[in-house]
This record gives structure tokens, sequence and C-alpha cells, in this order.
């Protein structure tokens, strides 16, 4: 896990880690205050809350798992 964007990929990732976790929390009070069942609907605000913490990760890190495989990225 060598460090594999600059500054601005990592502040990318960042801001788009906040964003996602933001928007699955949201998401996830108003199924709450709605009184959603515990079904497969669940999958999107848990989906952006990984997915968002992931994305956290990679800007805290430096390290994007996308590059590491060989795709090149903008940033």
């Amino acid at each position: 896990m060598q460090c594999n964007i600059d500054a601005v990929g990592k502040a990318v990732r960042l801001k788009l880690g906040i964003l996602a976790v933001t928007v699955g929390g949201l998401i996830s009070i108003g199924f709450l205050i709605f009184d959603f069942n515990f079904g497969i609907e669940w999958i999107v605000p848990l989906g952006l809350i990984g997915g968002g913490a992931f994305s956290m990760f990679e800007g805290w890190a430096g390290w994007c798992v996308v590059r590491a495989i060989g795709i090149k990225t903008p940033h």
C-alpha cells in the first residue's frame, strides 16, 4: 500500500467520502423516521456509508485501490 495519489487526489477522495457517509447517514435517519423494515432497501445507505468510509481511508492513506490494480485515474 504505497502512496499512489497526489494531494489533489487525496482531497477529492476525502471530500467524496465525507459526502457519501453524510448522505448515507441522512438516508438511514429517513428510513428510521418513516419506519422502513430492515429489508433489502438498507443496502443503499449501508453501501454509501461503507463506500464513503473506504474512500475516506484512501484519502487518508494516499492509496487508491483502482490505481493499485493498474487503471489510470485523473487524480
